[in-house]
């Protein structure tokens, strides 16, 4: 008789237990195309966590319209992105995060198994999972990499691994980090990151704080986002020094006609440069890894929207990305989560030929 579990890995007496960590991102499309990028939104819009829309009215409109008009559209806008060797820049910093992370975990002496996964797209949660456990991780730490909780991207992660593990004969240990907007070590590597900046390039007449819109129904409905990513812009403006009148929270990538949480960044960008405003400098807190909303949504679409409506100067603000002080807090909210596992006998070598090798990657940024 068939099983409906999947086969599991070999088993020796002699190999120790080990503990993974698996860094979960967003997705991308594997290549700037429109096939590529129909089979991205199809995944991606077709998850009841993001789009809360019954399927029978949501299926005609997602595959009768949007995945027939919408794709090649997109296309054209990961090409403004796209690096010819390094690729989708999001999977870019995603893997570069996962190879420092361990590194620095390395150091701290933790030999932990550290991949990263794709909610949508490649490579999947699923498959990764499936390569932890048979390297032999039987603890698993999972860590999206969403400073700010919501049901549309924290949650859905979650679903994606108890998806997984509903196949899973023997279920690996699992734990999960639901958010760090308020975390210390965060909070201080995005100011480095703007601080950095302003020492480099000068620093602008006022600061924009741009996180990833959700619909405003899922605030009236309990869901957390808006508040901490509020909590995340004001301990970062505290922390800057900066007063309520020197910042702006706003909300980006709206979709659709309902109402989003407000107030929209380029409708912002647009009142101030009307108004007087002729320099902004604009960051986007929520989104570790720089990609296509930050590069091409805020760089280049709500740059021209500033300039074009009377702005003089607009200074966008990378993401994290794989800055020391962020790869030092990612490293830090991971071994909080890991406190109380048995910690992994290190191989000495390795370990340093790891950490040497990050550090190396590190310089050369």
């Amino acid at each position: 008789m068939l099983s409906r579990f999947a086969p599991e890995p070999p088993f020796s007496h002699a190999s120790a237990p080990r503990t993974g960590v698996l860094l979960c991102n967003l997705g991308t499309p594997d290549a700037p195309t429109a096939p590529a990028v129909r089979r991205y939104l199809a995944q991606f819009l077709g998850d009841d966590r993001v789009v809360e829309i019954p399927k029978l009215a949501w299926w005609p409109i997602l595959h009768g319209i949007i995945l027939r008009t919408r794709p090649a559209k997109s296309a054209a806008k990961y090409a403004t992105v796209w690096h010819p060797q390094d690729g989708s820049p999001l999977a870019h910093w995603t893997a570069r995060q996962s190879l420092l992370l361990r590194g620095w975990l390395g150091e701290a002496g933790h030999s932990v198994l550290v991949r990263h996964a794709m909610r949508y797209g490649n490579p999947s949660i699923a498959s990764e999972l499936d390569a932890l456990k048979a390297e032999g991780a039987t603890r698993i730490l999972i860590l999206p990499l969403y400073p700010q909780y919501s049901g549309t991207t924290t949650a859905s992660v979650f679903d994606a691994v108890y998806e997984w593990a509903r196949t899973q004969r023997h279920v690996p240990e699992l734990r999960f980090v639901n958010r760090y907007h308020d975390d210390a070590g965060y909070i201080d590597a995005l100011a480095r990151r703007i601080e950095a900046h302003w020492r480099d390039a000068g620093r602008s007449a006022h600061l924009v704080m741009s996180f990833h819109g959700v619909p405003a129904r899922t605030l009236e409905l309990g869901d957390p986002y808006h508040c901490e990513s509020q909590k995340t812009g004001r301990l970062l403006a505290e922390r800057l020094g900066l007063s309520p009148e020197q910042y702006t929270v706003t909300f980006q990538s709206r979709f659709g006609k309902a109402r989003w949480l407000e107030p929209y960044t380029e409708p912002t960008l647009i009142a101030m440069a009307q108004r007087g405003v002729h320099s902004v400098d604009v960051v986007c807190p929520g989104f570790t890894s720089d990609c296509l909303e930050t590069l091409e949504e805020i760089n280049q679409e709500a740059r021209e929207a500033f300039l074009h409506a009377g702005g003089k100067a607009f200074a966008y603000i990378p993401c994290l990305n794989d800055s020391a002080p962020w790869i030092t807090a990612l490293s830090q909210i991971a071994q909080q989560h890991l406190a109380g596992w048995p910690l992994d006998r290190p191989d000495e070598a390795a370990l340093q030929r790891t950490a040497q090798r990050a550090r190396a990657m590190g310089a050369a940024k």
